[in-house]
Formats: C-alpha cells, structure tokens, sequence
C-alpha cells in the first residue's frame, strides 16, 4: 500500500483540488492519504475534515499548534501504514500525476531506495528561481548527496528506511541526504511544477538560506558520523 503524507498549513482553498488530482493518479493502487494540519488558522482542518467524508482513503492528524512542515511530516511518518511513503505539499505546485512515475521507479528496481522528483521547468518567479539555483549549489556542497533540487517536496521513499531517520527541524529539506546516510540509494527523476493554486509562499529568503545553510552543516556531520553496519551472523 502506498502511503501519501500531506502537510497542510492555511491552504483550504487548494485542498479541493489537490484532493481530486491525488485521488486520480492513486486510483488503480491501494493507498491512504494522511494529511496532518500544521496548525492552520484558516479553514484547513474543517476542510479536512469534509474531504474525509469524501474519500474514505484519507485520515487526518491535526497538531495541537503550528510545529512546521518537518513536524508535520515527521507526524505523517510515524501514522503510515503502507509499505511506501509519497510526500506532496498541499499547494497545487506538484502535479499528483507524477506520483506513478516515481512509484514505478521504486517497483522496477528493488534495491532501490527512493526515487525524488526535481522541478525541470520552474513556474516561479526569476528571482526566486535564482535563489533555489543558489541554495542548492550550496547545500549539495556541503551535504554531497548530488541532489539537484532539494525544494521539491515530491518522493517516494520505502517506509522502512524512515524509522532510522533523524527528526529535527528542517529534516523535510533533506530526506535524500538522511537516507543517503543511513547507506540508501536515491534516484532522481523529472516532474512538473505549477502555479500555486491560491494563497501565498510560507518560506522567505530566510528560511531559503540561513536556516537552510544551519541544516545543510548539521546533516554534512550526521552523514559523516552516523552509524553503517550489517549483521553477518545473528544467533537465536
């Protein structure tokens, strides 16, 4: 079963829609969407709550006060029952259609332990775009996990790898470079990127560089200190 977990923050007039399209591109696969309102001060969680009655799929988590969007997943992570985990945000910006891409990467090779998706054509601004472009070339310096787009929320990833992943704020922007650490693989594949829907940008320059520069520093010493090893015998 495919697990889809969808932080949600002030985003009422978008769940409509991004609900559908999940809905379509999941139809002919088992799956549950559990979408975890972070907090929202707009009509989210009512929101959800009405969509819930609609698609017997989804379950919702809601956080008792705004935690953030690496809260929220980590919340979305420990409530998953299936055997992959699809992240998405909840603005309309990743089409849900290529969700089966992913998956099908996943299925083609066993080994394989996530596949991510990068933004081959940005529907943002020029001046945001520069700022991505910037962030990643710095982060892929010091994380080394040979990401192209660490902003794109969309992956798929094993559930069994994510329970030895480190929570701390920020994780969300570096699951690739965590699984990488933990000595999982991670394929990179083309998706599309889209206006958002209605509503504005949580992130600002800030949370686009210092923060993110703090977190890139954080995961570089988790990558090189964390521990590697395998069992040759295990005795009963």
């Amino acid at each position: 079963m495919v697990s889809l977990v969808l932080p949600v923050h002030n985003e009422e007039q978008n769940l409509a829609s991004v609900f559908a399209e999940i809905a379509n591109a999941l139809a002919d696969r088992p799956h549950e969407i559990v979408a975890v309102d972070d907090g929202s001060t707009d009509g989210s969680l009512s929101e959800l709550r009405r969509l819930r009655s609609e698609y017997p799929s989804v379950r919702v988590l809601a956080l008792e006060k705004r935690s953030g969007q690496s809260a929220a997943t980590a919340a979305g992570f420990a409530a998953v029952r299936g055997d992959v985990v699809v992240t998405i945000d909840a603005d309309g910006q990743n089409d849900p259609a290529d969700i089966p891409t992913l998956l099908e990467a996943l299925s083609r090779e066993p080994s394989l332990t996530a596949a991510v998706g990068y933004r081959f054509q940005r529907a943002d601004s020029g001046w945001k775009r520069v700022q991505s472009r910037i962030a990643n070339t710095v982060r892929n310096w010091i994380t080394r996990d040979g990401m192209r787009d660490t902003g794109c929320s969309l992956k798929a990833m094993r559930t069994s790898v994510l329970a030895t992943v480190p929570r701390f704020n920020g994780m969300h922007r570096f699951l690739p470079a965590l699984i990488q650490a933990q000595g999982g693989t991670v394929q990179q594949l083309p998706v599309r990127h889209r206006a958002r829907l209605a509503g504005q940008s949580k992130y600002g320059m800030r949370d686009r560089a210092i923060r993110g520069l703090i977190d890139a520093l954080a995961v570089r010493w988790y990558h090189r200190r964390a521990l590697r090893y395998r069992l040759k015998e295990e005795t009963n």
